[in-house]
């Protein structure tokens, strides 16, 4: 039986548009015990399109807040294809600027929440 009476929270961002991680999308984390919601800090993902440094949640957290910069994502994704000459199907600008996931938690489990993003679209999920 576990004592910890805290809440974990990791994620990581699959575009399916390429059927690649989602790298350098910067995501915020916020945490609410009950009252209002409180930004704790953030993240980047990395080359694997994981975040593996979020900022750890405080005691009595019920609730969480994961929000993605997709917009800077899709924008930068978007001048790479352009300098590449590479060709477009449809456009990969972001209909979607930012995704917010929230949540409840329960102390002492861990909660992996995976993103499925595509420029018009996406998907969450709780993973493990």
């Amino acid at each position: 039986m576990s004592t910890d009476t805290t809440a974990s929270v990791s994620t990581h961002i699959l575009d399916t548009s390429t059927g690649r991680p989602a790298e350098a999308v910067t995501v915020s984390l916020a945490a609410r015990g009950g009252g209002d919601y409180v930004t704790l800090g953030g993240s980047a993902t990395d080359a694997d399109g994981r975040c593996k440094d979020l900022p750890a949640l405080p005691e009595g957290t019920t609730h969480v807040r994961l929000a993605f910069d997709t917009e800077s994502y899709f924008t930068a994704k978007k001048q790479a294809e352009a300098q590449q000459d590479a060709p477009r199907v449809r456009d990969s600008g972001a209909f979607f600027p930012e995704v917010a996931i929230t949540f409840a938690v329960t102390p002492g489990e861990h909660f992996h929440v995976p993103l499925l993003l595509n420029p018009f679209g996406y998907s969450v999920y709780r993973g493990s």
